[in-house]
């Protein structure tokens, strides 16, 4: 066997030494290929140029309609056919990058089914569709004197090297391409933002540019960083309650279209992480898609359930690349906008000093032709026999005249000269000629001083754009700065979760067990067992807690509201000790020991609070020895809320025979202070934005919009508001609303106070009339309005009026018309400071103080999360 493989390693060895002998190494023509191919895709496909915003197969079909143009429309199939000159790749192709530059409406006027970016329809085929260009395109995109040409790719045509966009189209319209090695994606930005932040730049101003989408939504550009790489744009679709079963999507996120969007709720339906009755899309020319609720399930967190769960939210990382001196160039949209800007100055440069060639071209002949005319140098030639003679008697008699001309004259302008047909010489009017050179001359000094104030033209130019195209192209997208969604606040409970209690399991595959709740696979749990160790664990099929558990419930982080009250034995025989705290953090998976940890401990009483809840129970003790006093009363009350490492009050150093629960508590927390931040348009605990009160359990939010209705709402921090809300504020059930409004039907204004009568639904306080709207809305116990009127034709002013609502009219229903303010023609109506009113003090809230804290540590997955309370308390007496 060994000399087998000696002889098999001596003939590899042989071979080997054979090969060696007949590697050629292949170099030349591989050796830059793919280098050539990474450049070809890089210069030629995938990435725009600076200089005109467009990539080659874009500039090509833009080249193409130039040509083709006649004012009329040319079928898409014909365009593409002609474009195939100058861009040598197939028709598709060029189709395709045609549809999605005529999609952005902004250089290609269309007719016929060029798709839809709202729903994701496709465009009819080429042939079907057709296209021009837009006045806008031809105003700023073309300008044969100025533009440098370049042979095709085939030699036979001429075809621009870069077209002189005036104007920051690359940002206007976005750009995106893979190519080798690296990829450009440039969001697109707003028409007349851009063109107020190139005036800005102009002007030596700082400026700056967020994206702005064509499918509009709601944009979070805090981290934009300026569209480079590493920044990030969060985009959101425009979701609000249309009633208390259905939301409403009436914008969606860029990127997206209605079919995805619709797909990706679907999806999340199924996997049980929101829950919807059906999907309705009724989009047309706008969005709207209608998603119907059951109806237990709430709309507010149902939208940031979506937001979550579905393509309603997504994330956009922009990444500046363009190419630049034929390399590719990594920068920002600021300096996009700053060099665009800067190179549509050297343009209008370039147009004004050609111009100022041929209006001194023109002035220069202009002139000749009179002295050549007037003093009738033609004349001289009728004796010359040769072409030469002509030319120098021409040239002789033109040199007394020509002292003021700007040049020299040539044999060229002679020659021009000589082509004059004796017609014109016969109809010649002097006084015409001049008013036609003194007309050039007005032209030239308005060109040399656009050239002397080159700046100011180029801000004049700009604004001639806003003003000339700038109509129907204001801001879509929302910006707006987003609150964080806590997908295991929104997550719909999807599963069940149970408990052995006495083998010290718990899961959701125990079905056979106790029940405790519904959950989610996002949830975590927090368990108590008789021997005194708390532990948070992630919801899984099956897990071991620890033997004996008294209590278990999902957990909520920072949850300061649900207090646990206990009481527990120190060690085997020791005193008794009571503690009320609150599980605010802790480390998922870890042991804590509420007891002071000697062996034999264990919780004697348990009871768990959502709304920090302190009954009164009842101690037995045991018969023993001379105690004389085996029973009383303990209020957990008059106990103040700790850590959960507390060591606690001792109730008792003999043994406890049993704890009765005797009277079932109240809550002892102070009522929570709510703030408002506009910002975010959501509600905090946290001190961010207008402080709207202190609320205690049953305590509601008023809100009042500006379509005239009223809504009365708990303050949860999940809850949405509209943009139109007019009113928010902690609701006094006693206090009226006053409202003055313009009743469309009878063209009349009324005044009405009211009281909010049923607050669990959405009340309207205006007539139904299309023409109805609400003028002042006020929530003040003593409000007071200001009217003023229109100037009747032959009539003095009539002066304003101030208005006492309170006395005005009296608190009516909701639904009453109320009383008519003026018969007079109205001009505006303004609230004045409130008469004085001596409210009712209210209990003031205060932060609970919760002690010894720890953070919750898992793996990376699982920082930063909670999720919610499962609501009811839980009791156990031992």
């Amino acid at each position: 066997m060994e000399e087998h493989n000696e002889e098999l390693h001596a003939d590899n060895q042989q071979h080997e030494n054979n090969t060696q002998d007949t590697i050629t190494k292949v170099t030349g023509m591989y050796k830059d290929w793919f280098l050539d191919y990474a450049s070809y895709v890089i210069l030629e496909r995938a990435v725009p140029a600076i200089e005109d915003g467009f990539k080659p197969v874009q500039r090509r079909i833009m080249h193409s309609m130039k040509d083709l143009d006649d004012g009329r429309y040319n079928k898409v199939a014909n365009i593409v056919g002609h474009t195939m000159q100058y861009h040598p790749h197939g028709d598709a192709s060029i189709a395709d990058a045609m549809v999605q530059i005529g999609q952005k409406d902004l250089l290609i006027d269309t007719q016929g089914n060029w798709g839809n970016i709202l729903t994701g329809d496709r465009a009819a085929a080429s042939r079907y569709i057709e296209a021009r260009l837009s006045k806008f395109a031809l105003d700023v995109v073309f300008s044969p004197k100025i533009t440098d040409w370049q042979l095709s790719y085939d030699g036979r045509k001429n075809e621009p090297v870069n077209l002189p966009v005036k104007f920051p189209l690359l940002l206007a319209q976005g750009a995106e391409g893979i190519a080798v090695g690296l990829s450009t994606k440039i969001l697109p930005h707003n028409f007349i933002e851009l063109i107020d932040a190139s005036i800005k730049h102009l002007q030596g101003k700082r400026f700056q540019i967020y994206p702005d989408f064509p499918t509009a939504g709601i944009m979070d550009v805090s981290n934009y960083n300026d569209g480079m790489r590493g920044g990030k744009v969060r985009v959101r679709a425009k979701i609000s309650q249309l009633d208390k079963n259905t939301l409403v999507i009436t914008e969606i996120p860029f990127g997206t279209n209605t079919t995805s969007l619709i797909e990706s709720i679907l999806k999340a339906n199924d996997k049980g992480k929101i829950k919807i009755k059906k999907i309705e899309d009724n989009t047309a020319a706008n969005v709207e898609i209608l998603v119907h609720l059951p109806s237990n399930i709430s709309p507010d967190k149902t939208i940031d359930a979506l937001y979550a769960f579905t393509n309603c939210e997504s994330s956009i990382s922009p990444l500046g690349c363009i190419i630049y001196d034929n390399k590719p160039l990594f920068i920002g949209v600021s300096e996009m906008l700053r060099r665009s800007t800067d190179h549509t100055v050297d343009l209008l440069k370039a147009e004004l000093e050609i111009q100022l060639d041929e209006l001194q071209e023109q002035w220069h002949f202009a002139s000749l032709e009179r002295i050549f005319i007037e003093n009738r140098i033609y004349r001289e030639i009728e004796e010359e026999e040769t072409w030469e003679g002509v030319i120098n008697a021409i040239d002789e008699g033109l040199k007394p005249h020509i002292t003021h001309l700007k040049r020299e004259v040539t044999v060229e302008d002679i020659t021009r000269l000589t082509e004059i047909r004796i017609k014109r010489i016969s109809k010649f009017d002097i006084d015409k000629a001049q008013q036609k050179i003194d007309a050039l001359e007005e032209n030239i000094a308005e060109v040399k001083h656009h050239l002397a104030n080159l700046i100011a033209y180029a801000i004049d130019y700009f604004t001639r754009l806003k003003k000339q195209y700038g109509q129907g192209k204001e801001r879509q997208t929302e910006i707006r700065i987003f609150d964080d969604v806590d997908a295991r606040k929104v997550v719909i409970r999807n599963t069940k979760l149970y408990v052995n209690r006495e083998e010290g399991f718990v899961g959701t595959s125990l079905r056979k067990d106790e029940y405790v709740t519904d959950c989610s696979d996002i949830d975590d749990i927090i368990v108590f067992t008789r021997d005194g160790m708390m532990q948070v664990t992630r919801v899984d099929a099956k897990t071991f807690v620890g033997k004996n558990i008294i209590h278990v419930a999902i957990f909520k982080k920072k949850d300061k509201r649900t207090i646990y009250n206990m009481i527990y034995r120190d060690g085997k025989g020791g005193a008794s000790y009571m503690k009320r705290f609150s599980v605010t953090s802790v480390t998922r998976d870890k042991e804590y020991d509420l007891t002071q940890g000697k062996k034999g401990s264990m919780i004697t009483y348990f009871s768990a609070n959502p709304n920090g809840e302190a009954e009164v129970v009842t101690i037995i003790l045991r018969q023993a020895g001379s105690i004389k006093k085996l029973k009383w009363d303990l209020d957990f009350a008059d106990m103040s809320i700790k850590g959960r490492a507390v060591k606690g009050n001792i109730v008792t150093k003999y043994s406890i025979k049993r704890i009765e629960l005797k009277e079932k508590g109240i809550s002892t927390l102070k009522p929570r202070k709510i703030w408002f931040d506009d910002t975010v348009q959501r509600l905090n605990v946290d001190g961010r934005g207008e402080l709207l009160g202190a609320f205690k359990g049953e305590d509601r939010l008023l809100i009042i919009n500006q379509k005239g209705e009223v809504k009365t709402i708990l303050p949860e921090l999940t809850a949405h508001f509209d943009n139109d809300m007019i009113v928010l504020e902690k609701w006094n059930p006693e206090k009226p609303i006053s409202a003055i409004y313009y009743d469309g039907e009878k063209e009349r204004y009324f005044v009405k106070r009211f009281l909010v009568e049923n607050e669990s639904k959405v009340e309207k306080f205006i007539t139904e009339h299309p023409k109805s709207q609400l003028e002042l809305v006020m929530t003040d116990w003593r409000p007071m309005a200001e009217v003023v009127f229109y100037k009747q034709r032959g009539k003095d002013q009539k002066p304003n009026i101030e208005v006492n609502l309170e006395e005005f009219i009296a608190v009516k229903g909701i639904k009453a018309l109320g009383n008519q303010l003026t018969t007079d023609k109205v001009r505006q109506i303004n609230a004045l400071e409130s008469l004085p009113y001596e409210e009712p003090e209210e209990i003031a809230a205060e932060d609970m103080e919760v002690v010894d804290e720890e953070t919750v540590e898992g793996d990376d997955d699982d920082k930063g999360s909670d999720s919610k309370v499962s609501g009811d308390g839980q009791m156990g007496l031992f």
